[in-house]
């Protein structure tokens, strides 16, 4: 039994490292990359993982190509979307978890529906209505970001307020709590957890977003990060070097924001999916 048990632990073992590799190869090969000139990214050394000739040269261009302003204006259109999403999440799933109402299992239907929507549906009448509300080349965005963001939070959000154990805030309401005590002292902070991990979903989603913005927002000044990359091209070729270390310096945040808060996160997960 022991030899089988071992045999077992040792080929899960080799199978997770081997799946580990595998997915972690492509984010290796692009660091390696960026460090390589151009006609080591296509040329005899292509298939080197270590160049012969290292060179930060394609940061210095991407760097003076704007990537940071992208990458500021990333930060600035996810933590607005964040901010408002996760708000009116909260506020749409605390509802739905605690009113009862005909179509409540409708709703929750729909708006799982609507999240796997292509989000190419959505462009044409967006962007007919910035051009009206002349809300192009701005901040604006943020607002249709709702439409891939919104749907999701709430679908994470009802778990954990259903785990809430209403009797509590059956409780705070004979000790006298109003309705804005109950929620602000015990409703949110117990559910503290999914909000985090909702944020920080948001917060990606939204950092990794290109079609509306490369849509609705022509303008360099505007663009995010994605789209900044898409534009690392000439009228015949592709800056591959440019790109990949475009990719490092952006991958940087968002990998920062979960080794930071993967425990929260886990947590955030995780804590809504028993049923007690």
């Amino acid at each position: 039994m022991d030899k089988k048990s071992n045999k077992f632990k040792t080929a899960m073992f080799t199978f997770i490292s081997l799946y580990l590799i595998v997915i972690i190869f492509p984010f290796i090969w692009i660091l390696a990359a960026s460090f390589k000139p151009t006609q080591e990214i296509f040329g005899d050394g292509a298939f080197n993982l270590i160049s012969g000739n290292p060179t930060i040269e394609n940061y210095v261009n991407v760097l003076n190509n704007g990537i940071l302003q992208a990458m500021w204006n990333s930060f600035v259109v996810a933590s607005l979307t964040s901010i408002y999403v996760v708000a009116v999440a909260t506020l749409a799933a605390y509802a739905i978890s605690r009113f009862k109402f005909r179509g409540k299992n409708i709703l929750l239907g729909i708006i799982l529906a609507v999240s796997m929507f292509p989000q190419m549906i959505i462009v044409g009448p967006v962007y007919n209505l910035f051009m009206k509300l002349n809300l192009t080349n701005s901040y604006f965005v943020v607002l249709p970001y709702s439409t891939i963001t919104l749907p999701v939070a709430i679908l994470i959000l009802v778990t954990h307020f259903n785990k809430i154990p209403i009797a509590l805030e059956e409780a705070a309401t004979i000790d006298g709590a109003t309705s804005f005590q109950i929620l602000s002292k015990i409703v949110f902070k117990l559910a503290a957890p999914g909000i985090f991990t909702t944020a920080i979903i948001v917060f990606i989603a939204a950092w990794n977003e290109f079609l509306l913005t490369v849509t609705l927002n022509t303008n360099k000044a505007y663009h995010t990060v994605p789209v900044a990359i898409s534009f690392l091209r000439t009228q015949f070729t592709i800056l591959w070097g440019d790109v990949t270390a475009a990719t490092v310096i952006v991958t940087i945040p968002t990998l920062i924001i979960v080794l930071l808060f993967q425990k929260q996160i886990v947590s955030g997960l995780t804590s809504g999916a028993v049923k007690e």
